[in-house]
């Protein structure tokens, strides 16, 4: 039985073909064989990771809690230089210059990523605004969520600061940012499950050294990553308790 692995849903469409290529070369790592499944839906993911089908993982914040502390996951690595930061933004041309211009009633549009609404409504906080006086769309991307930005559907959408960053030069020039949350301790990690566990040490050492390799670099570039540094249980522990805060 091959291994099973999963990706968060939140990287950009260009990266697609770099996960398949990273499961190629983890396979090539391991000696087993992998099969990479990719999902379109943050929860239809999580089901199938309660159900457990993964054996391992590259989750975002949130999933990071439930892996750990509910299905007995190990965190290994992070990405390196690339925190989870959550961009809220508007349409250039909108007289909205910050979030306080933004009134109760309006029209915000969203992906189902947790993690980014959660911090982007707290952001919201500084306006009074709430889910009790807001409007939420939740859409299937952060494209979508774009592109309701451009034809005026939404005051505000909310974006992963890396998906943002990953649209078009043209479509980036026709928004606005309004505010960018600077948390810098909120990161996607690279987790393995209960059975692979044996082998924590040696997984952690190769995702670590990938980016001293001309091949391991070359799949990183792929995937829009520079490489992986370590994740500690202390740092995971306190990542895992401050997004169960900002949840609660």
């Amino acid at each position: 039985m091959p291994l099973n692995l999963t990706v968060s849903p939140d990287f950009a469409p260009s990266h697609i073909s770099g996960w398949f290529i990273f499961n190629t070369w983890m396979q090539r790592q391991l000696g087993e064989g992998i099969h990479l499944e990719l999902y379109d839906s943050f929860d239809a993911q999580r089901e199938d990771i309660k159900a457990g089908k993964y054996d391992l993982v590259y989750a975002n914040p949130f999933d990071a809690s439930m892996l750990v502390r509910d299905l007995g996951f190990k965190a290994l690595v992070r990405p390196l230089a690339k925190a989870d930061e959550t961009i809220i933004a508007t349409n250039a041309d909108s007289s909205i210059r910050s979030v306080e211009d933004l009134d109760p009633g309006c029209q915000l549009y969203t992906t189902d990523d947790p993690d980014v609404n959660r911090i982007a409504m707290i952001m919201l906080e500084a306006a009074d605004l709430d889910e009790s006086n807001t409007q939420s769309h939740t859409v299937d991307s952060y494209v979508i969520v774009a592109r309701n930005i451009l034809k005026g559907s939404a005051d505000a959408g909310f974006f992963l600061k890396d998906a943002y960053d990953e649209l078009s030069d043209l479509i980036r020039s026709q928004m606005r940012v309004l505010i960018t949350s600077e948390i810098s301790v909120v990161h996607h990690t690279f987790l393995v499950g209960p059975k692979l566990q044996e082998r924590a040490e040696e997984i952690q050492k190769f995702l670590i050294a990938m980016s001293n390799d001309a091949k391991g670099k070359s799949v990183l570039d792929s995937m829009g990553l520079q490489g992986f540094e370590e994740m500690t249980e202390e740092e995971t522990e306190f990542m895992i308790d401050l997004i169960d805060t900002l949840i609660d």
